[in-house]
């Protein structure tokens, strides 16, 4: 299993950036910095002169890497769900039992992430945090189809497919893998978001996780579809 993780890398679509953060020292920082940023502040208030400020850069040198604050959480977004689809390649690869598999997919695209020590400049767990709060304004916005065609997407595109063909290898006759494999996904996010904020509208909970809300609902709503 080491080896096979080792095969995989973290995969962002070019169009993205304008200098790949990963090919220098500056870049990583850019990266380190703004996830902390982002993390503590909100993504509203965020932006390159604080950003700047932080890594003692100038404003302008971020600018060499990204054409706009909007780019930069696209590209965290994107690396997160890329991150997610190894980790779901990974922990799925080898398992034939078909319900366990399934139950597994949903574990990783739902839990709360812990530190990937793979990574020495991206803390998994404030980007879990950000993804919850803010992976949404990666997409809703009026450039969403541009992007889209750019290929912004497609690594949370390809977490959302991998689910869904785990879903029809348990359930092959189940007609909307794909609307139930972006619900998990989506939901899940929500859930942990309104565990946090709204704990009156939702049973999740510190003892009642969102995996286990979606692992019971997808079994029994693909039970009933047998």
């Amino acid at each position: 299993m080491i080896d096979l993780l080792s095969t995989f890398q973290i995969e962002i679509p070019k169009g993205i950036y304008l200098k790949d953060p990963e090919s220098s020292a500056l870049g990583k920082r850019i990266i380190e910095s703004s996830i902390v940023l982002i993390k503590e502040q909100g993504f509203e208030d965020f932006n390159f002169k604080k950003l700047g400020e932080v890594i003692q850069s100038n404003e302008s040198s971020i600018y060499r890497y990204f054409e706009s604050k909007h780019k930069l959480l696209v590209y965290l977004t994107s690396w997160y769900w890329s991150w997610i689809e190894c980790q779901l390649i990974i922990e799925t690869y080898s398992n034939n039992d078909a319900e366990d598999k399934l139950k597994k997919a949903i574990y990783v695209v739902s839990r709360t992430a812990e530190l990937d020590h793979k990574y020495g400049h991206i803390d998994e767990v404030f980007l879990n945090q950000i993804i919850i709060h803010e992976n949404s304004k990666s997409y809703l916005t009026k450039n969403v189809d541009l992007d889209n065609k750019e290929g912004a997407f497609m690594p949370y595109k390809r977490v959302i497919h991998r689910l869904a063909e785990i879903i029809s290898e348990y359930n092959s006759k189940y007609p909307n893998a794909l609307s139930l494999a972006s619900t998990i996904v989506e939901g899940a996010l929500h859930q942990h978001f309104i565990k946090n904020h709204f704990k009156s509208i939702t049973n999740c909970n510190e003892t009642h996780s969102p995996s286990e809300f979606y692992i019971d609902l997808t079994l029994k709503t693909l039970v009933n579809e047998k």
